[in-house]
């Protein structure tokens, strides 16, 4: 991550020097001190996004910068070097709050990769506290968009359950805003200081999986060049999301299993148990009891799972909320592009409410975003502006095959309003008017 704010405590100048050389050379911004009592004074001065300190320094030692750093900025994060032989003491700093340590002699290369990984999870908080203001402004307690009820007995829930430690499972579709409700539930808990930590599961095999859940001792696999900690140690204190969970495998569930019964578990390669304060949120669009009645979900961990849950409905069941959605993102969306629109056409409006929206929220959002791009400025939405192809019905064209509009017979004469949601028949799925963001 460039732009990383490191303070160097070291009192080698030519180490110093060296380690100063290779952060710079690839774009992190460094401060150096020669001794503990100078580096606590540079953190009085400026934040920090990670303090990097000799254990043995004169004045005030190592131990006393990491602690000094800690009082004045818990979120920085603190790196000890230590004399080969002194790892007892390195060990020590780790307890009191290290992230991690390096022994001397080392390897530029092998420093630089302990920084990036301290990288990730100061860009990974910055997201975490970016999504407050998303949040405010899309999923907010103080008025949620929409005026379905089913939405706004979700949001009561949310307020209930944020304040505890109960992990909660997320139901919906793709699209829903599952993404959403989870970073709901840790902006409104008592551990919103702390990393929000997510985790696609479909998107990685069982293999990277587990070393991603659970980290990895050094030599357990090929690779594996040194010890790594996993997501949920880098949750620590906060949340971990784990998204379609219904993915994971037997071999993970047991070990996720575990985590949830014991608060413990060991790194892939390792036989030390990790203790573990997270909480736990998870989503899924898989019915997790019918896996676990064909024997492929555990039932153990279904249960547990199923502690609390929040089924979020499909846009098609909200559909006194598209034009509400429709319209905050057009505003919002106009104010990016430099633009200006006098809202939606009647027809286009028309067509927004009678659309099924396989794709949820997430096909609205795109649908309204790409309307932007290819809309005329300070005039109104057209329909063909929704549905994006250079030639269509709605301009005199043919009809598009992959066009969601064409598929469920809204692109031509009159606009039918849909059917219930259960009996949209062939219409429900045939073809997406497009896809882009959600949860």
């Amino acid at each position: 991550m460039k732009g990383l704010s490191v303070l160097l405590v070291d009192d080698e100048p030519l180490m110093r020097l060296s380690m100063v050389d290779a952060m710079e050379a690839v774009g992190y911004e460094v401060r150096t001190a020669a001794s503990g009592t100078e580096g606590i004074e540079a953190l009085r001065q400026k934040a920090f996004d990670l303090v990097i300190t000799d254990l043995r320094l004169p004045g005030a030692d190592g131990l006393a910068v990491l602690k000094a750093t800690k009082t004045a900025a818990p979120e920085t994060e603190v790196v000890v070097i230590t004399a080969h032989g002194s790892v007892e003491s390195a060990v020590g700093a780790m307890k009191l709050g290290a992230f991690d340590y390096i022994t001397k002699p080392f390897h530029m290369d092998e420093l630089l990769l302990i920084v990036e990984r301290v990288g990730r999870v100061v860009k990974l908080r910055r997201k975490t506290q970016d999504s407050k203001e998303i949040l405010e402004d899309k999923f907010c307690f103080n008025g949620i968009l929409g005026t379905n009820s089913e939405m706004r007995a979700i949001v009561e829930r949310i307020k209930t359950v944020a304040g505890t430690n109960s992990t909660v499972l997320i139901l919906g579709e793709s699209g829903t805003g599952k993404e959403l409700v989870a970073n709901a539930i840790h902006q409104h808990s008592s551990r919103s200081h702390h990393p929000l930590i997510k985790v696609s599961c479909a998107a990685l095999p069982d293999t990277m999986l587990e070393a991603e859940l659970f980290g990895h001792e050094k030599g357990a696999f090929t690779g594996a060049l040194r010890q790594r900690r996993g997501r949920f140690e880098l949750a620590r204190g906060g949340t971990l999301f784990l998204d379609e969970i219904g993915d994971i495998s037997l071999a993970v569930q047991m070990k996720l299993l575990r985590v949830l019964q014991e608060r413990k578990f060991e790194r892939v390669g390792g036989s030390d148990p990790v203790e573990v304060d997270v909480r736990l949120v998870c989503a899924t669009q898989k019915d997790l009891r019918k896996k676990a009645a064909e024997g492929r979900f555990r039932e153990d961990l279904c249960h547990l799972l199923n502690l609390v849950h929040l089924a979020i409905p499909p846009l098609r069941q909200r559909q006194e909320d598209i034009m509400v959605i429709a319209d905050h993102v057009l505003q919002s969306s106009s104010a990016k592009m430099n633009k200006q629109f006098k809202g939606f056409s009647s027809q286009a409006g028309e067509l927004l409410r009678c659309y099924s929206f396989p794709g949820n929220v997430r096909e609205l959002e795109n649908m309204v975003d790409r309307s932007v791009a290819l809309g005329r400025d300070s005039e109104t939405i057209q329909p063909a502006d929704l549905c994006g192809f250079q030639s269509c019905p709605f301009t005199g064209g043919q009809r598009q095959e992959t066009c969601g509009f064409c598929n469920e017979g809204l692109s031509g004469g009159k606009i039918e309003t849909p059917r219930d949601s259960h009996g949209l028949g062939e219409r429900r799925g045939k073809g997406k008017a497009g896809r882009g963001r959600g949860g």
